[in-house]
């Protein structure tokens, strides 16, 4: 059995989030109630819960000469889906909080990067190796 990921998160309302992962982002939608909405998050099982306390984000995290957003989740993409995203985000007027650019270039773990908020402000984080063998190493 191919394992699957799973993550619950807090989210402002459902309809922003449903137009944001679903309408934006393309993903499945799976079961919902008024309180929590799940999406095939590129294979893997988002589950967006309501909350009025959704908490601040900190741009603790240092990666080169970045400071980035933590917490964050997303996805590691092939450079085709991951230039197909850019297009739909731009397609939609999606803000960057750190645009699409390179990291470590020429280096092991070379990659493609961008970061972006949904509509509760949960960050998002998209890349794209160079060469998968160095995702862990």
């Amino acid at each position: 059995m191919e394992t699957k990921f799973h993550l619950a998160f807090k989210v402002k309302d459902i309809e922003s989030t449903i137009r944001f992962y679903h309408t934006i982002l393309g993903c499945e939608l799976g079961r919902q109630t008024e309180h929590w909405v799940d999406f095939n998050f590129f294979g893997h099982q988002l589950s967006a819960h309501v909350s009025n306390n959704i908490p601040e984000l900190d741009y603790c995290g240092k990666v080169e000469d970045l400071k980035v957003p933590i917490p964050h989740f997303g996805c590691i993409l092939d450079e085709n889906t991951f230039t197909k995203l850019i297009n739909k985000l731009e397609k939609y007027n999606v803000d960057f909080i750190i645009k699409p650019q390179k990291r470590y270039q020429n280096k092991k773990g070379e990659q493609q990067t961008l970061f972006i908020l949904d509509y509760s402000d949960n960050a998002l984080e998209f890349k794209c190796f160079k060469n998968d063998d160095a995702i862990f190493n």
